[in-house]
């Protein structure tokens, strides 16, 4: 299960043509990784969480439930989501390709998606082509289609395949001209900001519509949940929602907002909230009541609720700019506790696993990705 937050610099965003690309539907290859492993075992540091925002000491938490098995490393690829509990998406260079044939790209390969197949250590193919960089894939909840993004250099478009037929619709045009970012609304439809301004629905066929009420103002942040769009403007970093049954609009009491990560069934979010010395995560209620301050900290990232929501992840970097060591955190909603799950560079972008039983996390080192699998081993043998 992916939960992916758009991380939002202080600079409005500079709305950009959006490139079209044509794309080409590859049969299936096989070929075999050489994975590495580290230990890894999970430690408690319950002075990373903080229970409730209001102010006051914080109870000693209890033991830790859930610790890391033998952590699985891989280099130069990206785990972005899980199709089931042996097989992950991944995007890595495809040499069989040839070289980029753009000037700014020449020498490296262009990145294709796989499936890989933990179990059996083997990659199949699902998507290449020539040139371009194929990446940001995340299944539909029901699992159906793949929504991914195509780039060279500038900006990417977004497409949606269905995994059945493998036909690809991309998200572009008239109304809305684009996407600036996608997200999965619900098992058809996906929702982002458009370049046009305001926001877009698409579904799976590649209809664009744009969403009514929300105007023309250039967005940032635009995620679904149930009935609820939430978002924020280049003009005003106060969480927005958007009621689409009814068309109503509230202006929620949570400001200077970073990322949104609605809960699986729509109660709750997690709500990445800057100050002007550090970062907050918080949990609140669907309407943004009641928070809680689940860590503060130089540098936040990594947000992805587990499938049963019953806990949250995220990482925390030493520096403010998210260069650096950095740690993945897995928060227990009912003991308030944070577990240390692995150490890693920057912002660790993370995915669990269907049943909850693994996740995988990615980094960056400022040349090279890498993506980890997870095993996680539970107290209450889960």
């Amino acid at each position: 299960m992916k939960n992916k937050l758009i991380k939002v610099a202080a600079a409005p965003v500079l709305l950009m043509s959006l490139i079209a690309c044509n794309a080409d539907q590859a049969g299936n290859a096989v070929v075999t990784p050489e994975p590495t492993s580290t230990a890894q075992a999970g430690q408690s540091d319950p002075a990373t969480a903080v229970p409730e925002a209001t102010a006051g000491p914080a109870a000693k938490p209890a033991p830790s439930s859930v610790a890391a098995g033998e952590i699985e490393h891989f280099e130069d690829l990206t785990i972005s989501d899980w199709v089931d509990d042996n097989t992950v998406i991944v995007s890595k260079e495809n040499e069989q390709l040839g070289t980029m044939s753009l000037a700014e790209l020449s020498g490296s390969y262009p990145k294709s998606l796989y499936l890989y197949h933990l179990d059996t250590k083997e990659y199949e193919l699902l998507k290449e082509q020539k040139d371009t960089n194929l990446g940001e894939a995340e299944l539909s909840p029901d699992g159906k289609y793949l929504l991914y993004s195509e780039y060279t250099l500038g900006d990417p478009a977004y497409y949606v395949m269905d995994l059945g037929s493998k036909k690809t619709s991309g998200i572009k045009g008239e109304p809305v001209a684009g996407a600036i970012s996608a997200e999965w609304a619900d098992d058809n439809t996906v929702v982002g900001p458009a370049y046009s301004g305001g926001a877009f629905t698409a579904d799976v066929t590649g209809k664009i519509a744009a969403v009514k009420g929300l105007g023309a103002e250039g967005l940032i942040i635009v995620r679904q949940s149930k009935d609820k769009l939430y978002y924020t403007s280049n003009s005003n970093e106060t969480l927005q929602m958007l009621d689409r049954t009814t068309g109503e609009q509230a202006s929620l009491p949570l400001d200077r907002v970073g990322g949104v990560v609605p809960s699986p069934d729509g109660t709750q979010l997690l709500v990445q909230q800057y100050t002007d010395t550090s970062q907050k995560l918080l949990l609140t209620d669907a309407g943004g009541e009641n928070p809680q301050v689940i860590v503060e900290g130089a540098e936040l990232g990594g947000f992805s609720w587990s499938p049963d929501q019953q806990r949250i992840t995220y990482s925390s970097a030493e520096a403010a700019d998210g260069d650096g060591p950095s740690a993945l955190y897995i928060y227990d909603l009912s003991t308030k506790e944070s577990a240390k799950i692995a150490e890693g560079s920057g912002s660790l972008d993370t995915s669990w696993s269907p049943s909850g039983k693994a996740l995988s996390y990615n980094e960056w080192d400022g040349k090279r990705s890498s993506s980890n699998v997870v095993p996680l081993v539970y107290g209450d043998s889960k």
